[in-house]
């Protein structure tokens, strides 16, 4: 099964969340990653892809979640994605040809143009817990099973 990253900027009660604007997840916001190359560990793989989607570096990251995602229709986007914080960093936000960066209030985060399932998930990575989960997804890409434990 692949192996991706995302990672989540926060500075005080704000988060950087970037606009897709292009391929798998065109047209919502999520935070910034991509697949762990061969060789990299998924810390080495969020800090690379912060830095080539949005131009910071982060300095420090805290491993917030795990989620598998399943897309039965389409066995080949089958993926763990881990999860990853970022406070400490440096660098000003970049639009890239891949992202647009915003910023966000934790406390309003705008659900309605991300994935369905980030409401399930992402208040708690913000908040500092650690969540594991998985989802299996629809053809038109809504959550048909969804599960995720707080540890």
């Amino acid at each position: 099964m692949k192996q991706a990253t995302l990672c989540y900027v926060l500075d005080g009660s704000k988060v950087l969340l970037g606009m897709k604007k292009v391929r798998f997840g065109a047209g919502k916001y999520n935070g910034f990653g991509g697949k762990i190359e061969n060789s990299e560990t998924p810390e080495v793989a969020a800090v690379r892809e912060l830095k080539e989607e949005v131009g910071l570096i982060a300095n420090n990251l805290k491993k917030s979640a795990e989620i598998t995602f399943f897309f039965p229709h389409k066995p080949e986007w089958d993926q763990i994605v881990h999860i990853f914080v970022a406070k400490d960093w440096s660098g000003v936000p970049k639009e890239s040809e891949e992202m647009k960066p915003d910023w966000f209030d934790v406390a309003k985060l705008p659900f309605a143009s991300m994935w369905s399932t980030d409401v399930d998930w992402l208040p708690h990575v913000l908040a500092g817990k650690f969540v594991k989960g998985s989802v299996v997804f629809s053809p038109e890409l809504s959550a048909l099973k969804k599960e995720f434990s707080l540890l």
